[in-house]
């Protein structure tokens, strides 16, 4: 045991083979069997290596085409002509006040405008520096804004701070090539409550931004009589400073002058350069009173830092700044020439002037009433001059912007600039959000499609022009250095995957009924044309939404883009949809179906099918998609929730969920300044399932507000019962944009950011439920009546309010109290808040 036996073999052994002798037939075949085997497996591994190289490259190929998709612009033809905007093609509108972040300002619609602009101080003040130029909430004006405009030709505003008044008026006149002339006129008075007349710096600019020169012309030691220019989009012009009078036709006032020539790299450093080289060395003498030390421009040093980062790499443009000291009340003329209007019968100034700004005014008030019939419906002039005023400053607020988007898609690592472009557009806020924004400007539109649909046809037409080969444009448009200086960094990145609501789609609806209700018009038919041009790219537009933005189900939707770090937000913020903070599903995820976007993409498509029949284009398939998404048995088994009784997104969602101040251990014996501060993250106490989202508000209302719901549907008591209980939406001053009833009403999302769509007003959705009430209560249906007596309230109530405000705090809001209807958020709010011009006019 525990040895290994040995095998006993029986009979011979084989002998061993000789040297000579070749191997057996089978023992070659097992050899060649071996080889090949080898063979096979070597060529199988060469194949699977270069299958793999030619998928790694073809995979780095795709994705970089993919990378470059983001910024390949359509390839259709643009909506514009390259010119369209040249001082030769569109004269009357190369000019304008088309710097809505200054207080005043004018420049002309090219990429590289010489522009022109003013500032302020009050001298002899309490505040050593109260420099006033571009546009801020901080300022505390007691109140600035356009009181006429004509989005032409002329335009007067109102400029009220602390102890004196700024009225800022413009005149042009077309001649020449290049625009024509214009001039302004600054008149300033005390406050009759003012205990001395103040004494004021005006300081008025000129400025090239990268192109053209500026000459300055110096009279009387130190007074800036002109600048002289040139400039490809201007040719030679020049700007004359008349002197100060106390009036039209009085004597000239004592006046100190200053003047500053040198460079800036850039539009957005203008108020810094004017503040680093004003000086106090300056003596004020009228002839009656004491001399003054007073502040005044002088020469430029720039400031040093010790931790300066490389210096500026632009090239440097000239500017030139005219500064005029003098006391109140005074008046002030500033002289546009352009060097090829030969034949100009006289200078537009004093007594001109005055004629031709009454002219205007004339013209603006009779076309005012035409538009909107004011007076006809009874509205006193007091509110009358309210009106004038919103639609004022929605022209007033018009830019003209060029630059580079900065865009990302998930194929990109790092951030990509996107091609150059312009942008003719409306503004939401000239203080706070002075550029474009996509869903903001269809609710611009709807108003000055009103006043001059050519307007609306071109800002479609920039805005549609942006768009890249995939149909997507960018939401928020940050174009140039002067946007970009307004912007948070963290907001300045637009991404591939985001939409916003297609509202430019209502503003297009709007033009197609002017042309059915009027074909005739001049001013209506050039949009047949106009949307020719559009078609190509629009279709690609509403694929994109049909593509990019599908929900879970078949014809249902999900926004892209909402914030992902659940941590920190009671509810992640869904900014594409335009109601950033609105409470959505708790836990975002690919499971969520949107209500609002459903309702966008029924409006939208009926709108496409709309379009292309008025084009002789293929409709059936946008009709069939319009049907199919308008059909309220589908929007009720997606979207309604008869446990709530409401319209409701979808998602994996909980309501108990709060903001807990986290705990942060400190050792004992430890300071606590070296520990991190302990911050609100959310608790969750009930975890998520797939529900509808109790949220009643402005979402809930979509089928209604667009106009989806027959006029038969049950579902309308229900709404119409939620938006009368002042427990639930309805205020005195008009729906909130939440339920109070809500575990969300007026909850904090962060810390550090207080609620927003979670229960103030919001005047752009109001008038989508005043014109939806207007809709329903001219419709034969069960509801009629109580949809007439929802309209004239919630109408009224609006109105009302809106006006009060202005009347009270001297501005037009982003949003209202829902308590006591005070103005909140940003001002002036010219942007959407102006839609109640259009619900005085009753014009939907």
């Amino acid at each position: 045991m525990g040895r290994q036996r040995k095998r006993v073999v029986t009979g011979e052994a084989a002998p061993p083979p000789r040297k000579d002798e070749k191997p057996s037939a089978f023992h070659r075949k097992d050899k060649k069997k071996k080889v090949n085997i080898g063979k096979m497996f070597i060529n199988i591994s060469i194949g699977l290596c270069i299958f793999s190289l030619i998928w790694f490259f073809y995979a780095i190929y795709m994705r970089s085409s993919l990378a470059k998709r983001v910024v390949t612009l359509h390839p259709s033809p643009h909506v514009l002509d390259a010119n369209s905007t040249d001082a030769k093609v569109s004269p009357e509108r190369f000019w304008g006040s088309y710097r809505p972040q200054v207080y005043f300002g004018m420049k002309t619609r090219s990429p590289r405008s010489i522009v022109t602009g003013m500032m302020w101080m009050r001298q002899f003040s309490d505040l050593d520096m109260n420099l006033r130029h571009t546009c801020e909430q901080g300022d505390r004006l007691q109140g600035y804004g356009w009181l006429m405009h004509d989005g032409l030709t002329f335009g007067v505003q109102e400029i009220r701070d602390n102890d004196f008044t700024l009225t800022t008026e413009f005149v042009k006149r077309m001649g020449g090539d290049h625009g024509g002339d214009w001039t302004w006129r600054v008149t300033a008075k005390q406050h009759s409550s003012a205990p001395q007349a103040p004494v004021i710096s005006l300081m008025f600019y000129a400025a090239a931004d990268a192109q053209g020169s500026l000459q300055a012309h110096v009279e009387e030691r130190n007074r800036l009589a002109s600048i002289t220019g040139f400039s490809e989009e201007l040719g030679n012009f020049k700007i004359t400073f008349r002197k100060p009078v106390t009036g039209e036709l009085s004597s000239a006032k004592y006046a100190t002058y200053n003047y500053l020539q040198t460079v800036s790299p850039g539009l957005e450093k203008l108020t810094d350069i004017v503040k680093y080289s004003l000086n106090r060395r300056f003596v004020y003498s009228p002839p009656s009173g004491e001399k003054k030390h007073y502040i005044g421009v002088d020469t430029y040093k720039p400031p040093h830092h010790q931790n300066q980062q490389k210096p500026d790499q632009r090239k440097e443009s000239d500017f030139v700044v005219y500064q005029v000291t003098v006391q109140t009340p005074f008046q002030i003329e500033v002289l546009f020439e352009s060097g090829s209007f030969h034949d100009r019968p006289n200078q537009l100034v004093g007594s001109i002037m005055t004629q031709e700004l009454e002219k205007r005014k004339a013209e603006f008030d009779a076309k005012f009433e035409k538009a909107f019939g004011l007076e006809k419906k009874g509205f006193s002039q007091a509110y009358i001059k309210f009106g004038k005023a919103a639609l004022s400053n929605m022209l007033g607020g018009m830019g003209y912007f060029f630059g580079q988007s900065v865009v990302q898609s998930v194929y990109n690592e790092y951030p990509l600039l996107y091609p150059e472009g312009a942008l003719f557009t409306a503004v939401p806020s000239r203080s706070f959000f002075p550029r474009g924004f996509l869903w903001d400007e269809g609710f611009h539109q709807l108003l000055l499609s009103k006043w001059d649909p050519q307007v609306t046809r071109e800002v479609i037409a920039h805005w549609i022009d942006l768009m890249n080969m995939e149909g997507w444009i960018p939401r928020e448009q940050i174009l140039g250095d002067e946007a970009r200086s307004k912007v948070p960094s963290e907001f300045i990145v637009q991404r591939n995957e985001n939409a916003n609501p297609p509202m430019l789609f209502l503003a297009l609806q709007e033009l197609i009924e002017q042309l059915s209700s009027n074909p005739d018009k001049a001013a209506f038919q050039p949009t047949l044309h106009f949307l020719r041009r559009l078609f190509p790219r629009l279709k690609t537009w509403y694929e994109w939404y049909n593509t990019t933005q599908t929900g879970p189900l078949p014809n249902s939707y999900r926004w892209r883009g909402r914030d992902k770090d659940t941590n920190l937000f009671l509810n992640p913020k869904t900014l594409t949809s335009g109601l950033d903070d609105y409470p959505r599903a708790s836990h975002p995820s690919a499971d969520e179906r949107h209500v609002d976007l459903h309702c966008w993409m029924a409006l939208s498509s009926g709108i496409m099918a709309k379009v292309a029949q008025l084009l002789g284009e293929p409709h059936e398939d946008y009709q069939l998609s319009h049907k199919v998404l308008s059909d309220n048995n589908l929007l009720s088994e997606l979207h309604w929730s008869e446990q709530h009784r409401a319209f409701s997104d979808f998602g994996n969602h909980t309501e108990d969920v709060s903001l807990q101040r986290e705990k942060v251990y400190v050792p004992p014996g430890q300071p606590r300044h070296q520990f991190p501060v302990a911050r609100l993250v959310r608790s969750v106490r009930r975890a998520p399932k797939a529900q509808h989202v109790n949220a009643l508000g402005y979402v809930s209302l979509f089928p209604f507000l667009l106009q989806i719901l027959q006029p038969d549907s049950p579902k309308l008591e229900h709404i119409f019962q939620d938006m009368r209980d002042s427990n639930k939406l309805w205020t005195p001053y008009g729906l909130r944009s939440l339920s109070k009833s809500d575990p969300l009403y007026m909850k904090r999302n962060t810390e550090h950011d207080a609620p927003y769509w979670r229960g103030p007003i919001w005047i752009n959705i109001n008038y989508l439920a005043v014109r939806a009430l207007h809709y329903y209560s001219h419709t034969e249906g069960p509801y009629q009546e109580k949809a007439a007596v929802l309209y004239e309230e919630l109408r009224t109530n609006i109105i009302n309010n809106v006006y009060r405000q202005y009347v009270e705090a001297g501005y037009i809001w982003e949003q209202y109290n829902d308590g006591t209807g005070r103005g909140q958020g940003s001002h002036p709010f010219t942007g959407w808040s102006s839609l109640t011009l259009l619900m005085m006019a009753e014009q939907y």
